[in-house]
């Protein structure tokens, strides 16, 4: 094994080594040459090389993402860093720990003029769980140390003390990435030279462990199970949820109990034929009724109780929000928020814990469930109705693909009309889904799949839009594409849910600026990364393509599907009408 000569590189390594932290994603560059050289000579570690730093981190995303641990990204200096901050932004509302190595110049060359220098220091200060600023090593090139930062001091007790601050830093970053979930920053700057090495390691670092923190749960269980049994309506929403998250049993409890609607969404990875996964299905209906505000009451719950992470539905967001539950539980170890305007406790433990301390089965009767219930079986069937009177678009494209995945596929969803689009459908329950739900962004859904895919035995399928694709087509850009890994574009020729959205209307300023419509076809991109690319316009032959996409194994896959622009819109929109 080589190690760089540098101190604070080696001192990095190791740390990540003891914390079990192995896999360091790498955009190319010399500043940060220190740190590629001691992770890519050191058999611990897995490194991928990824060119683009906004893909490289999405990429790191997905593997953290499926993993539940921390991934590396290390970049070199200057705007190379800039380019982590969409994945930042993802990984610090969704809970995910990515460890974010920057090298920087020396700060006697920080504005001052030179080349590849920006501050790096605190760059992603709203948006981190903690920012590590390591400081520069006394002992490697002294000279220049004593020239510009010691001037002349004392190097070997300022490296003593320089050590200690280091290793001070990097433990309260690596502790708070693995505990708290959290992206995390740590910025070290390097002098010149940069590509030295050796064979042992000259530091020994202070490593210190946190254990995770205690539930608060004890104190409040008996007023929890009080209040759980006197309800008469409680309401369970679920937004993005890990799959296997919830044993069966306890949803079999949940599914059977009269005083409960679960609302669930295709991110909450939970299934029973009792839950509602269809939100928008239910409340759209109640919108468009003339007693809509006593209906509205009807749904009202007692109780709210939530898990998981963003919500998608806009609906259930206004619903709650208008018609206020009396006490609204959230249930996450880390952190609680206040979506709904309502947030009287946060329940600082494991949904699967919490439930199963306070739920049991009641032999009441209550309304709620089933007056729902038939609600839903009526909009069930109106929606498979529907389904065979539209022609071929959007909407029906989403109910044949969701209805074509194979069993133990790991599905991926882009953002805006894809994961909408999927909100309305009944999906196959042996399939997890994920999707970047942390801000909602299109910038990144190629990459976070692509990574995704890496440590995941079953093959993959991420279902984006045309914008989304070719947004993030970079995330094609590497040599870790498995042959298993698919990909279905929806191409309606633009940003087809601004058509969906107020404000629409027919014009060139529409057209442009918000639709930005275009005719670009993923072929080319095909033919550059060598995928294997599938065409398909109408219902017979996209039918035809996807049995031919899930049976092509010799290479990556892409099924482009062109759905027809200017109707979309209207057969979305008709269908809440229809169901209604």
């Amino acid at each position: 094994m080589k190690y760089s000569t540098i101190a604070s590189a080696q001192t990095l390594i190791l740390h990540c080594k003891a914390k079990g932290i192995k896999n360091i994603v790498i955009s190319p560059g010399s500043r940060n040459a220190p740190l590629t050289i001691s992770f890519t000579e050191n058999v611990f570690f897995s490194c991928y090389s990824i060119v683009d730093e906004r893909s490289a981190a999405f990429f790191a995303l997905g593997m953290a993402q499926q993993l539940k641990e921390p991934v590396v990204v290390v970049c070199t200096s200057g705007s190379a860093l800039l380019n982590y901050y969409p994945a930042i932004a993802e990984a610090y509302y969704s809970g995910i720990p990515l460890v974010v190595i920057s090298a920087d110049r020396p700060s006697y060359k920080i504005d001052i003029g030179d080349g590849q220098t920006i501050r790096q220091e605190n760059v992603f200060s709203n948006h981190i769980g903690y920012s590590a600023n390591l400081k520069q090593d006394a002992n490697h090139a002294s000279g220049i140390y004593n020239s510009h930062i010691l001037h002349n001091g004392d190097s070997k007790n300022a490296q003593d003390t320089i050590q200690a601050y280091n290793d001070s830093e990097l433990n309260t970053a690596l502790n708070i990435a693995i505990n708290l979930k959290l992206p995390v920053h740590v910025n070290v700057p390097f002098e010149e030279p940069l590509y030295d090495k050796v064979s042992t390691v000259s530091v020994v670092p202070n490593i210190l462990f946190e254990e995770d923190s205690n539930s608060n749960l004890n104190y409040k269980i008996k007023d929890f199970k009080e209040k759980w049994s006197s309800a008469e309506r409680i309401m369970v929403l679920v937004g993005v949820n890990e799959p296997n998250a919830i044993d069966q049993e306890l949803l079999d409890v949940l599914g059977r109990d009269s005083r409960i609607i679960v609302f669930t969404e295709t991110t909450s990875n939970l299934h029973h034929p009792n839950f509602f996964p269809s939100i928008d299905s239910i409340l759209a209906p109640i919108e468009k009724a003339n007693n809509k505000e006593e209906l509205f009451k009807n749904l009202k719950p007692e109780i709210l109780i939530t898990f998981g992470g963003l919500v998608v539905s806009k609906k259930i967001k206004a619903f709650l929000r208008g018609y206020k539950p009396v006490e609204h539980w959230h249930i996450d170890k880390l952190k609680a928020l206040d979506t709904y305007f309502s947030l009287s406790h946060h329940v600082k433990e494991k949904p699967s814990i919490f439930l199963k301390s306070i739920v049991t089965s009641k032999k009441e009767k209550s309304n709620y469930f089933n007056f729902w219930n038939k609600k839903r079986n009526q909009y069930q069937l109106k929606r498979e109705e529907y389904i065979e009177k539209i022609p071929f678009s959007d909407f029906k494209v989403f109910d044949s693909i969701l209805k074509s995945i194979p069993n133990e596929y790991q599905l991926q969803l882009a953002n805006s009309s894809t994961v909408r689009y999927t909100q309305l459908f009944d999906n196959n329950k042996t399939v997890p889904v994920f999707c970047n739900r942390g801000t909602s962004g299109i910038d990144g859904s190629v990459s976070t799949a692509v990574g995704a895919s890496i440590y995941n035995t079953t093959p993959t399928l991420l279902i984006t839009g045309d914008l989304s694709f070719f947004y993030d087509s970079n995330g094609l850009w590497n040599n870790y594409l498995k042959k298993d890994f698919k990909i279905i574009v929806v191409n309606n020729e633009g940003g087809g849910i601004f058509r969906i959205l107020p404000g629409k209307e027919e014009s060139k300023t529409f057209n442009t600026f918000f639709e930005t419509k275009n005719n670009l076809s993923a072929k080319e991109i095909c033919k550059l990364y060598n995928l294997e690319y599938l065409h398909a316009e109408d219902e017979y032959s996209l039918e035809e393509q996807l049995r031919k996409m899930y049976k092509t194994a010799e290479k990556p896959t892409v099924l482009e599907i062109k759905t027809p622009r200017l109707i979309n819109d209207k057969i979305l929109i008709d269908y809440f009408d229809f169901i209604s």
